[in-house]
């Protein structure tokens, strides 16, 4: 297993993250999938024995059992070196101060996790989606009190734009207080639209980044074609939309191709892809089964060649928009690092 550092602070994870969205399956995750407890330990031990060292959660994710889970099966005690990270934003209860990034359920939400996760610190702590309404200057405030407290060690946000991402940095940086150290995103050869504007921040800024479902909910996987309905319809999970359902299966054809070339499955072709992408520390890998788990473990020591890669990034490759079409045709000459995260060949 490879340890990245997570953009510009000195904490190492490994390229892969252990998801544990599946955990518990209450309410409308168990559209995801319903791991109990003891399948919980099973899994957790198999990843860390792999060598992963980050285990992915969230409040919301089946009303804190997610957590729960994580906590029982970790006994209070963390095993080795590992990392846990959580989030807070989503609605969690029915109150008017249930969702959001305000100091009182922000400080709330990280008290409640820690009780269920039977830790006394988060190593990561998320910012799970943008608040438009709480202003920036007292979520960053929030999490400044949580870390002077030593309750979280670190800060990132998750589904944040472009604009969303600087702003807070500027608020963090003019205030002395904690900047994000890393983003959590969805980017997956379906889905490159990461890549007009929060992996070149990344770059820029030096952000770490996670990626969240690296396999667009399965899509990726190899395991379903044009002709059969995916697991994740017949469940009803809407989550990632798909626009071009003919570019997705013909992006899945050359994964599927690649894959049986080098003898391995469709899905370490799609995660090998994302790891060799700038900025990316960690794919957030989640599964209903310890072979799922097993198969998306082994894409950490992938290397694709450069055809391959090329292969893949000309059939997933995103029109070049404005004013990157623009900047392409009169300013190439003095592009910086952050700008060539931009795949320009299609202009």
């Amino acid at each position: 297993m490879e340890y990245r550092t997570l953009g510009r602070s000195g904490l190492k994870v490994s390229t892969l993250t252990m998801g544990t969205m599946t955990f518990g399956g209450a309410g409308a995750f168990s559209a995801v999938g319903k791991t109990d407890l003891d399948e919980a330990r099973r899994m957790i031990d198999l990843c860390i024995d792999a060598g992963i060292n980050v285990i992915d959660t969230a409040n919301v994710y089946s009303n804190g059992i997610s957590e729960e889970i994580i906590g029982e099966a970790l006994g209070g005690k963390r095993k080795g070196d590992v990392l846990i990270a959580s989030k807070a934003r989503m609605r969690i209860g029915k109150g008017p101060n249930d969702e959001g990034l305000s100091r009182h359920h922000l400080i709330r939400e990280c008290e409640k996790s820690l009780k269920r996760l039977r830790t006394d610190v988060i190593d990561i702590y998320f910012l799970h989606e943008w608040d438009g309404v709480t202003p920036l200057e007292e979520t960053i405030g929030a999490l400044d009190t949580l870390v002077a407290q030593g309750k979280i060690r670190y800060v990132g946000c998750s589904n944040y734009s472009g604009w969303q991402v600087m702003k807070a940095l500027g608020i963090s940086d003019s205030h002395h207080q904690p900047r994000f150290v890393t983003q959590q995103i969805h980017y997956t050869l379906e889905a490159r639209e990461a890549e007009y504007e929060l992996l070149p921040i990344s770059v820029d800024q030096g952000l770490g980044v996670l990626v969240w479902s690296p396999l667009a909910g399965g899509l990726l996987s190899g395991k379903y074609r044009r002709d059969s309905p995916t697991a994740r319809q017949l469940a009803g999970w809407s989550e990632p939309p798909i626009r071009d359902e003919d570019r997705l299966w013909r992006i899945v054809d050359v994964l599927v191709e690649i894959g049986a070339q080098r003898g391995v499955s469709a899905a370490q072709v799609a995660l090998a892809w994302l790891l060799g992408r700038p900025a990316v520390s960690s794919l957030v890998i989640g599964g209903r089964t310890e072979t799922q788990f097993r198969d998306n473990i082994a894409a950490a020591s992938l290397m694709l060649s450069g055809e391959e890669r090329e292969r893949l990034d000309a059939v997933s490759r995103p029109p070049l928009l404005y004013p990157y079409w623009h900047q392409q045709l009169t300013a190439k000459d003095r592009f910086g690092a952050a700008d060539l995260v931009i795949d320009r060949s299609g202009i």
